[in-house]
Parts: C-alpha cells; structure tokens; sequence
C-alpha cells in the first residue's frame, strides 16, 4: 500500500538507506483506516526521538502520527520547544518555525498549497507546545483562528516552558511552583478550549494522550472538519515528568489522574452545528466502508476454502 504512494527512483534505490527503503515498503501511506492499532503491525512513520526517557510527548507523537487520515499529502507546522526535537525523526512533511509564528506559517501554506494543487487535499497541521501557543504565538493563532483557515492547531500543553528550565505559561495551573516559578504562578489556567470555540474553531477538544483510540478520533476528525468548515483545536496533557516530579514510568498515570472527575482534563469537545452533521457523515460512510470490507474478506475466505 504504501509503495503506491510513496516510490523511490530505481537508479538511486541501491544508494538509499536502508531504513528508508523499509518505511517505503512497509509504512501505511496511503492505507484506508489507518488508526493507532497499526502500532507494532507496520512500520511507524515515527521509531526514535529525542526526548526525555518516559516523555508523553513521544506517546502523543505515536498516536497522532498513526491516525493521521493522509499523511503522505500532511505537512506539519511546528516551533521551539521540546516538539522540535522530535520532527527530526518523523517521516511527514515538516517546518519548523521561528518561535510563535507557527500559525502565521500554517495559514499561509495552506493557502498556497490550494493553489498549487487545487484537486488534492493536502493537510496542513500546527504541533506546538503551550508557550508557542498561548503566550509567545497567541496573536498568531488567534488570527488564524479569526480568519477561519482551514488548518488544525494541536497543542502539547505541559503547563511549563519544559524545554528552558521550567518557568510558567499561561496555561500552567494556578499556585504551581516551578523551578523558575518559586513563587508560584498568581492567575488561573488559561481556558483556551473556550476561547478557541469562540474565536472560530469548529471543532475543539481538551483531553489527554492517555487513550490512543481517543486520539486519533480526535485527530481525524479535526483534520476532516479543518478540511471542508475551518480551523480546529486540540489542546492535549502532555505532562513534563520531570518537571512535576515524577518517575519516566509515571506520565501515563499522571495524566489517568488528570482526566479523572474533577480534573484538570476532564475529556471536553466543543463542535458547532455543521461540523456535528460533517462528522456524523464521515462516521456513517466509514462503518459502511469496514462492513463492506469485512463481507468482502468473509467472501474471499469462502471462495478460498473451497477451492
């Protein structure tokens, strides 16, 4: 499937490495229901990164890598941050912007891409953390959202500047103290989900990356509505272990803890009108789609035993 879509040059084939060959034949470019239970059976557009041992962020990146509806036509936008040490590694399209402007950049590559390829869609996807996002780019994202660009904004909020020594963004928790925050930070958590639906988006959620399946119908979506209605927004926990205190092997908990009642990331959604009946068209085409494809499997393996 994926060397349909994907096909390397047969007189520099040789030279290529390795690695690359393989995710050639035997990523899922260009797979009909790609989803997140294709980790461990073919090959990941993401195998290494470069974070912290334990890190969310790298069980986020997996999850939304996997669920990517086309990532063979997705360019990723991203910014400094602990994100920008991961893009080195995956096998999509990706910018790295200056600090902030991540939006500005998605906005005005979609624009471009429409013109340059109008009968293709191609996905135009933001990934950044929550300085770039809420204090240093809101501006940008803001107008991107104002606009109604049809692109979609994922933010890893770990409620710090991980990547600078821990000092405190907008939407760190109320009376958190950090390591460059001693005395704890005076306001509240930024209700960004909020604001996101109100500036525009069409289809906005605030979860964690505890629960793969949850992620990519998250994403899909997201992409789906961004495509046909307008901007989207998906704030996920990504919490920095190390500085919160806890063990590598204590992310996953930690953000089970934070989604539980009366928690911080309590699953929400926020989704207008249009894109409520957008969704539930693509849920109805693609159950129709598996059903086919099951009574199709069911009829090759008939026809098999018979022979």
């Amino acid at each position: 499937m994926s060397k349909e879509k994907i096909q390397i040059c047969e007189d520099l084939y040789d030279i290529m490495p390795p690695e690359y060959q393989d995710i050639v034949e035997n990523a899922t470019y260009g797979k009909e229901g790609r989803g997140w239970k294709d980790i461990g059976q073919s090959k990941e557009l993401i195998e290494q990164h470069s974070l912290c041992a334990g890190c969310p962020e790298s069980i986020a990146f997996r999850y939304i890598l996997a669920s990517l509806p086309a990532p063979e036509d997705t360019v990723f936008v991203g910014s400094t941050g602990c994100t920008s040490l991961v893009f080195p590694h995956v096998a999509v399209h990706n910018i790295h912007s200056l600090f902030g402007n991540q939006n500005a950049i998605a906005s005005g590559l979609k624009r471009s891409l429409k013109l340059r390829f109008p009968d293709k869609e191609k996905d135009v996807v933001v990934l950044a953390g929550d300085g770039a996002t809420v204090d240093i780019g809101l501006d940008m994202t803001m107008q991107s959202w104002f606009r109604k660009e049809n692109i979609t904004t994922i933010c890893y909020d770990n409620e710090l500047y991980a990547n600078t020594g821990g000092q405190e963004s907008g939407l760190m928790q109320k009376g958190f103290v950090a390591k460059m925050a001693p005395k704890g930070k005076t306001f509240d958590k930024v209700r960004l989900p909020e604001i996101a639906f109100e500036a525009g988006c069409e289809y906005v959620v605030l979860m964690t990356a505890s629960k793969p399946n949850r992620v990519e119908k998250a994403v899909r979506n997201a992409i789906y509505v961004a495509r046909e209605l307008g901007p989207t927004y998906i704030q996920i926990y990504t919490p920095c272990i190390l500085e919160i205190g806890k063990q590598s092997m204590e992310g996953l908990d930690e953000m089970k803890d934070s989604e539980g009642i009366g928690g911080r990331f309590v699953y929400k959604e926020f989704v207008t009108d249009e894109a409520k009946a957008l969704i539930a068209e693509i849920d109805k085409k693609e159950k129709e789609a598996k059903k086919a494809a099951k009574a199709k499997a069911k009829a090759e393996a008939e026809a098999a035993t018979k022979v």
